[in-house]
């Protein structure tokens, strides 16, 4: 291998496909970034074996070549070099990779590149495309919901359903439920209904671009892989195998009370009573329309016997009767935190019924809160 790149190309390639980098590598190669010469440039490419991410960088190719390095290193020296021009030299003999940037000098051992788990771009026709700028916000809007707990696996992953011209992510854990909505550019028939690691998601979040621009989708016929392809990055994940469950009769079809309150001061109350809250196994109660709420507001309050107690009230435009609920403010802070509207509906239809959170002006985009039992 003989190849020259720039420092902020490389540099942005690795920084990339890094995130797919095992951290704890049962085997030593997982541990590494594999380095391939193809279609004139150089091709990176990271795994954990639940993602594999590949990036394309421009270079000048004089010799191909393949090699597998370790990822933190070449990352941490990459990052560390001036912005110039950058010259790879593989010696196959002692598996050495030499690099050289302006006055610096530096060689890395590796492992043979066929020890490397394969990360092939699926070669079959996309089923799909979306937009990047929606699919990521659509992603944020949902990915949190996810149950980190793996005691059941289905959970920690996104339901994601390509049916028509349309693209439904719904993600649940035993407290919440988080569903979205998006246009896909090509319609797809039949439709397929997958279920996609929550943590690939989030991986993916990160590397696409805040731009309209098409994100092809192709998942395997065999249902077990999905590609993301965006240009010059492939994300490749595995799938969650097993049944999602049926969260739709969960969603209320009704509600008695209904607020509409500006985001960023319902987040803003409800970060305040979660301090409060911390001692008192994190319960906050919002109340609609009532006595704590001067009858034409939502007051957010948590009370702590050992602490003390804090109260705000929130101005809201308000329907239907008085109510109060209690919730976890950790699952109000998330959905209020990504939620992609300037103004919340919050609908209740009771103490102990399900809460639910729409962005107002978002029909594609409904928020399920299991409510907080309390004794009073």
């Amino acid at each position: 291998m003989n190849i020259s790149v720039m420092q902020e190309n490389l540099a942005r390639g690795l920084s990339i496909v890094s995130r797919a980098v095992s951290s704890r590598a049962t085997l030593p190669v997982l541990a590494n970034v594999l380095l391939k010469t193809e279609n004139a440039g150089l091709k990176l490419t990271a795994t954990n074996l639940e993602i594999g991410i590949n990036c394309w960088v421009p270079g000048k190719v004089t010799e191909e070549g393949e090699i597998t390095v370790p990822a933190k290193l070449l990352t941490d020296l990459v990052a560390s070099l001036p912005n110039q021009r950058i010259d790879l030299v593989l010696s196959p003999k002692d598996r050495t990779l030499k690099l050289t940037c302006g006055n610096n000098r530096s060689s890395i051992k590796g492992i043979e590149a066929d020890e490397f788990p394969v990360v092939a771009a699926i070669g079959d026709t996309p089923a799909t495309s979306a937009d990047a700028r929606v699919l990521r916000e659509a992603l944020g809007e949902v990915v949190f919901a996810a149950a980190s707990d793996e005691s059941r696996p289905i959970l920690t992953g996104v339901l994601t359903k390509l049916a028509g011209d349309r693209m439904t992510l719904a993600a649940a854990d035993n407290y919440r439920i988080a569903v979205r909505t998006l246009a896909l550019d090509k319609p797809v028939n039949p439709e397929i209904t997958i279920v996609v690691p929550g943590r690939s998601y989030a991986e993916l979040m990160r590397i696409l671009p805040d731009a309209e621009t098409p994100i092809e989708i192709t998942v395997t016929p065999n249902k077990s892989q999905v590609l993301f392809h965006m240009e010059g990055i492939d994300l490749v994940s595995r799938l969650i195998e097993g049944q999602f469950p049926n969260y739709e009769p969960v969603i209320p079809a009704s509600h008695s009370s209904r607020a509409v309150i500006d985001r960023e001061a319902f987040l803003a109350g409800t970060r305040r009573a979660s301090i409060f809250a911390r001692d008192s196994a994190n319960i906050v109660k919002i109340e609609i329309g009532g006595e704590d709420a001067n009858g034409s507001g939502v007051a957010i309050t948590a009370h702590a016997a050992d602490v003390g107690d804090n109260a705000d009230t929130v101005d809201a435009a308000i329907e239907g009767s008085p109510t109060a609920i209690a919730f976890n403010a950790r699952y109000l802070i998330d959905v209020l935190s990504n939620l992609g509207s300037d103004e919340a509906a919050l609908e209740l239809s009771g103490p102990l019924a399900p809460g639910v959170i729409r962005g107002i002006g978002k029909d594609d985009y409904v928020h399920v809160i299991m409510p907080v039992r309390t004794a009073s």
